[in-house]
């Protein structure tokens, strides 16, 4: 077993996946793929692109999941594949970022399971979280990214420090500023 972030263990033992080419480490890998690609949307505002630099991180993963040492944590592992190839790609290409796709659809499923709630306020649910989601889109990229890493990702500040190759207190001095650019946003449109 390998230990996570919080003390959650892995069923995925890495030296056993590397002596298996990977095999389990693959299935491993699958379990983050809406969560890099979530990642990706913020990172390239574009969901074709999200999707391509997903595959790209999981492609460039497989090749090197023999080199992952037993005691490392999978997912920060992919998470920075999927931080590196997009700067790569960024250096390459040098295009201005692009505007983000957001699924509708998502909510869907929230409206099929909570059916117990009035529908006022599903409806009013529905348009915050529309509202925050904008909002976090007019943040600059650091701050989009620290949010989602750390409020919707739940890395720990550590993770977030290791992915982004800077000081955990780095990480939540960027957090501070980035929930406190977020809230001046929504003041004037959420309801006190």
């Amino acid at each position: 077993m390998v230990f996570l972030k919080d003390g959650e263990m892995s069923e995925f033992p890495v030296g056993a996946a590397a002596l298996e080419g990977g095999a389990m480490h693959n299935t491993a890998a699958l379990r983050y793929l809406d969560e890099l690609f979530r990642y990706a949307m913020v990172l390239t505002r574009s969901r074709t692109d999200a999707e391509d630099l997903v595959q790209e991180a999981y492609v460039r993963g497989l090749k090197a999941i023999g080199s992952l040492r037993p005691d490392s944590n999978l997912k920060s592992w992919l998470f920075t594949i999927l931080r590196n190839t997009w700067l790569n790609q960024l250096r390459q290409v040098r295009a201005a970022p692009r505007i983000i796709e957001l699924d509708t659809d998502e909510g869907t499923a929230d409206l099929a399971v909570a059916t117990s709630k009035d529908p006022h306020a599903l409806y009013v649910e529905a348009q915050e979280r529309d509202l925050v989601r904008e909002a976090i889109l007019l943040l600059p990229l650091e701050f989009r990214e620290i949010i989602l890493l750390r409020e919707y990702e739940e890395l720990s500040y550590q993770e977030i420090a290791s992915l982004l190759d800077c000081p955990a207190g780095t990480v939540m001095s960027s957090l501070a500023r980035a929930r406190s650019k977020l809230r001046a946003l929504l003041l004037n449109v959420l309801p006190v």
